[in-house]
This record gives structure tokens, sequence and C-alpha cells, in this order.
């Protein structure tokens, strides 16, 4: 979610199977004399009381998420100088097993074939970009009776759960079922496998093959190398790819058939990695603390996202960007200390803390991006002190509205970034290539299209977002979503965008009439295209009239400029559709707080509280305490 990054700050809950509100580890052995007073956003600077400690809970981060993917994966472990690594695991018969070095530890896999091929499959009810939209349709199963876990092969899906259709006849009896009653997204994926990764550990020219390992160190820092280390490489030198972790770690299985390599490490710890790299090391000290109180909330909210592989948060942008201590700043560090333990909630639970890089100068409904409920703490807020736009009175569902918005350049909070407005053009046969990949993996009846004729935004909410994108094919209509959009077509780095078309000339097929409009659309200019040129469809709706022109036959020359031989010469073209630019602006979806937004705030003197108030309005912020729901089930 840095501003580096396109924050998928879209995130949401593990196993729709889990129950419990709050992990019971997370505040065990406190009382009711830690609970802090309650600080309302917008109230100033106040210092929080609190009459103990918050607590540390310590988390579960997914370092390196699918590794064994490829048997060239290596990782490289090595403790701290002076330090030495401590390597449990259960021995044949179960005994619990310690080795003991100072040396590096190299992980590796090696292929090991099966006795016989082995078919693994499951029922796989949908695909999704993002982790919201994902356990939105998880919850729908569920209120349908069908039992559902959440996963991450590559891109969110939500599987009928193994354990309770586990043999092939009754994932085949559910699928037919499914299909019966209109399912459209639902199939059976299916892998024969014929050997399978296992780890390989070498300490100190010793092979050791386990699957679950645990590392720890007597400093509680580990570096990490993704790939071999280099010869005598010290420590302290800036070695690529190395990280250092806090806390310990774990080399376990996972749902893929391959391993995770996971990071134990205390929240606070946690945050070092996290802050400095979502927020930038130039953000005003408010801001920064803005972010950590944040990634603080947001962690401990979502520590459902991975239960399917036994951890709980990953260290992407589908989640929060997170680097161990490699890259800890001194100003992020006390943004950290100065906010240790506060959290924003709504109603005594964590509220879903979204935040992006850029928001376009608006933020979006949670339901303007993903399906599911709105959150009554994340509504559309004009990013401006300014009062630049009255969004009650000149709402941007409409398009005229929506394109003077975005012709505006100042009095935004993210004014000046490169990220606020942007304008990219994408050809049809882009459009074409981006769609027909992403209706592939939702294995669409028309994900063998070949040409794309049109695209129209069909529906647009109150804040601007493009709610319903509508793309003619040759193989017929196809429907694109909210963030659904931005999986299918590369061009928009947000769903703040409108369209304009663009257009080329080109010669006149020889067969092809000049003038006179085709009979029966048989023998018409657009007849004799070539794939890759089509006109655009009518619409349903009342676009730009330029964004239904149809194609223009160009009149022939000697009418155009007489009978000179310089005009018999020429060659008569017509203007076609080639395809559009995107206008639009922001980065990431545009949820809760902008980060870039936030600078601004900062720089204007604006508190940590003040900041989060603005773009989290009817939240609070508290002190953790054991009173706080960290999450609550929808379904419950």
């Amino acid at each position: 979610m840095g501003l580096s990054s396109f924050v998928n700050r879209d995130k949401a809950p593990a196993s729709p199977d889990v129950s419990t509100q709050r992990p019971a580890f997370v505040l065990s052995g406190l009382t009711g004399a830690a609970i802090a007073a309650v600080c309302w956003l917008g109230m100033g600077d106040r210092a929080l009381a609190q009459t103990a400690a918050p607590p540390n809970p310590v988390l579960k981060i997914g370092i390196v998420q699918r590794f064994g993917d490829e048997p060239q994966d290596v990782l490289t472990l090595q403790p701290a100088e002076g330090d030495r690594l401590s390597l449990r695991f259960k021995t044949d018969d179960g005994q619990d097993q310690t080795v003991t070095t100072a040396a590096p530890v190299r992980v590796g896999v090696v292929m090991e074939p099966l006795p016989e091929p082995k078919v693994v499959e499951k029922v796989v009810l949908g695909n999704h970009r993002s982790f919201e939209s994902a356990e939105d349709q998880a919850n729908q199963w569920r209120s349908r009776g069908i039992e559902v876990e959440l996963a991450q092969p590559r891109q969110w899906q939500v599987w009928a759960k193994r354990d309770t259709y586990e043999t092939p006849l009754v994932r085949r009896l559910l699928l037919k079922n499914l299909q019966a009653q209109g399912a459209r997204t639902a199939f059976i994926d299916r892998q024969v496998q014929r050997q399978v990764p296992r780890a390989v550990l070498e300490v100190e020219g010793n092979r050791l093959m386990r699957d679950e390992v645990e590392i720890l160190s007597s400093y509680s820092r580990v570096f990490v190398t993704e790939g071999e280390l280099p010869p005598n490489a010290a420590r302290n030198a800036n070695v690529p790819n190395r990280r250092l972790y806090g806390g310990s770690l774990r080399l376990q299985p996972n749902a893929y058939g391959n391993y995770t390599l996971v990071n134990y490490v205390p929240t606070e710890t946690y945050l070092r990695g996290v802050v400095p790299h979502e927020i930038g090391p130039s953000a005003p000290p408010t801001a920064v603390q803005a972010q950590a109180i944040l990634a603080r909330t947001y962690a401990l909210r979502n520590l459902r996202r991975f239960a399917i592989d036994g951890y709980e948060l990953c260290a992407d942008t589908q989640c929060q960007v997170y680097k161990g201590l490699t890259g800890a700043v001194e100003s992020a560090d006390r943004a950290i200390a100065a906010t240790r333990g506060q959290v924003l909630t709504y109603r005594n639970e964590l509220i879903d803390a979204l935040y992006s890089s850029t928001t376009g100068g608006i933020t979006a409904p949670f339901a303007d991006v993903w399906n599911g409920q709105n959150r009554p703490y994340l509504r559309a807020v004009v990013d401006s002190v300014e009062g630049v736009w009255d969004l009650a009175n000149r709402p941007l569902s409409d398009e005229l509205n929506l394109r003077a918005f975005l012709n505006l350049r100042q009095g935004f909070n993210e004014a000046g970034w490169d990220s606020f407005r942007w304008r990219k053009e994408s050809t049809l046969e882009n459009i074409a290539e981006g769609l027909r990949r992403y209706l592939q993996s939702q294995r669409h009846p028309f994900a063998n299209l070949t040409r794309v004729e049109s695209v129209q935004v069909v529906e647009r909410s109150p804040a601007g977002r493009v709610q319903k994108l509508l793309i003619q094919s040759d193989r017929g209509p196809i429907t694109l979503e909210k963030d659904e959009i931005l999986r299918a077509l590369y061009a928009p780095t947000s769903t703040l965008f409108y369209l304009e078309p663009v257009y080329a000339q080109v010669p006149i097929p020889q067969n092809a009439p000049s003038s006179s409009a085709p009979e029966d659309g048989e023998t018409g200019v657009e007849a004799n295209l070539s794939p890759s040129v089509s006109k655009p469809s009518p619409v349903a709706t009342e676009p730009d009239a330029a964004e239904t022109a149809p194609i223009k036959a160009a009149k022939p020359a000697e009418e155009a400029t007489g009978n000179s031989l310089e005009a018999q010469n020429r060659v008569p073209t017509m203007t076609v559709l080639k395809g559009y630019t995107f206008v639009g602006g922001g980065l990431g979806h545009a949820v809760g707080m902008s980060q870039t937004g936030s600078y601004r705030l900062g720089r204007l003197g604006w508190s940590a509280a003040r900041i989060l108030s603005f773009y989290y309005p009817g939240a609070q912020l508290v002190t953790l305490n054991e009173n706080i729901v960290f999450w609550r089930d929808p379904l419950n």
C-alpha cells in the first residue's frame, strides 16, 4: 500500500468458517484496569491516558509465501554478528530435536517423485482481484449453506471447503447442483501431481529434510536472503534481496503444495518494517503517526486473512508492505512509539483501516470498489480543505460533473503529485489482450474473443467511481464491475476515469463503397475492416457524442479537391476507432486515507487525530484493550 505501489489495501477475512470475534491470545492476562481513555477524533492533540502498557500481540507474517514453487528456489538464513541460529523440528519418531549453528543455513527444495501420480482437485467458486470481494462472495455462499475457505494460490479464490467436499463424487454433485442454480463462476480445478517439492536445509555440510522447522536466535534477529548468499558476505554488507527480521521464523507447508516462510513478530516490531515503506521517508511527523495507527489497526483486524495456510498476513500490497527491520528509520520509529497501542474503532470494533496512495481528489466508499456492505466511516470525502467541490449539489455520477472535476488540478491535498491526474492511451488490441487474460482466469465463455469493438461507462457512483464498464466484443457484450476493471485493463490506475475515443485515418478497402451505407449490414465499410478496427456500438445511456460516433467514410478525393492529378492519385481514407484514452485521477482503490493527501495535512500542522478524523468520520481513536472486538463475522 506504499506510495510507490498500487495499494491493494484490499483486504478481508480468512477462512469464513472461523467464527471467533478476536483471537484469544491477543489480550490474554489483561484486566479492566488496562482500558485506556477514549479520545474522539477531531478533539485536538489531547494525550491518551492509559493505566498500563498496551498489549503487543505476536503476528504471523508470510514473508516468502510460495517457496518451492520453482525447483531452483533458494533461501539463506543467517544469524546476526555474534549470535547463533537454533533449528527446532520433529524427528521421524516424533521426538523434539534442536540443531544450533553460527553458520549460514541454506534452504532449498528437491522434487521428490511420487510412487504413482496423484490427482488433486478442488471446487473453485470464484476468482477475485481483492480479498474484500472474495470474502463477500464467500459470505454469500455461506448464507446458502455451502462451506467455504479463502485461498490465494496467486489471485484470491473462494474454494468449497476441501475437508467437507473431499471425494470426487461429492465435488461433482456440488458443482452440478450449483450450476443448476445458475452459478457461472464455479469450476473444478484438477491437477495431476507426479512429484512434490521437499524442503532441504543444509547446515554446516549436513542435509536436513523436514517440512516444518522453527528458526530462532538469541538476539531475535535473523537475516533472510532470497537466493544464494555471496561468498564471505559480511552481515553488515549490502547484499541484494537480504533483509533482517525481528522475532523468529518458521518454515511450514501451505495449501498449494509448497512452503511459506513465516515471521513470528510482535506488533510494534512489525510496524517498524511497515510504516516507512508505506508512507515514505519525507512525510511530516503527524502523517507518519496517522500511518502507524492505521497500520496497527489494519493488521489486528485482518488476522484471519491466511487461515487456510496457517499464518495471518502477507508482506506485500495484498496486505501491507513489510520488509522487516531492513529500512527501519528513526522518524517512523518515533511515530510508532508515540502512538504505541493506538487503534481506530467504530462501535468498539476495529475499523477496516483501508488506505491508498492517491485518491484523485475524492475518497471512495467501500462498496464503490468492492462487493459487500458499506462501512459508515468509509465515506466519499472530497480530499481538499479549500472547498473546491460541492459533492452534494454536483454528484460525480453525472458525466459532465465528473469531467469538470477531473479537469481541476489545484486546491486539492494531492495537487502536484504525478498520480493525482493522468492520461493513458490504450489500443483496442491492448484492451482485448488484457480482457482475454482476465476472462480466461474466470473461465468465462467469451474468453476466446479476438476483437474489442467499443468500451462504454454505463454506471458511475456519486463519488465518480466506475461501477460498470460495458465492452462490446466479437463474441458479445461483457460487463466489468468495480475493481475487476483494474484487473482486466492495463491502462487505468484507478476507477476514477472517463473515456475519450481515439480515431485514425485508414485507407478505404477497394471493394468497399466510399460513402453509401451498407445494405443489411453485409457489404459496408465495417464488413471489410481488419479484426483490429471496428466502430463503437450504440449505448443505452447518453454518453458523450464522440464516444458513439460511427466510422466516417471520407469523400472521394475528386469531390474534395477537384479533378487535379494530385487529387486523382490521392487514396481515399476513412475514420476508424483505434482505442481509447483513459483520463482519470488517483492510484489505488482510494478508500480511506490518502497517503499523499496526508502529507499536505501534516504540513498544515494537523495532528494525527485530526488527519484520521478527516478521512474516517465517526471513528474513535483509542488504546488497544481487552474490550475491543478485532473483527465481527457479518453472518453471526
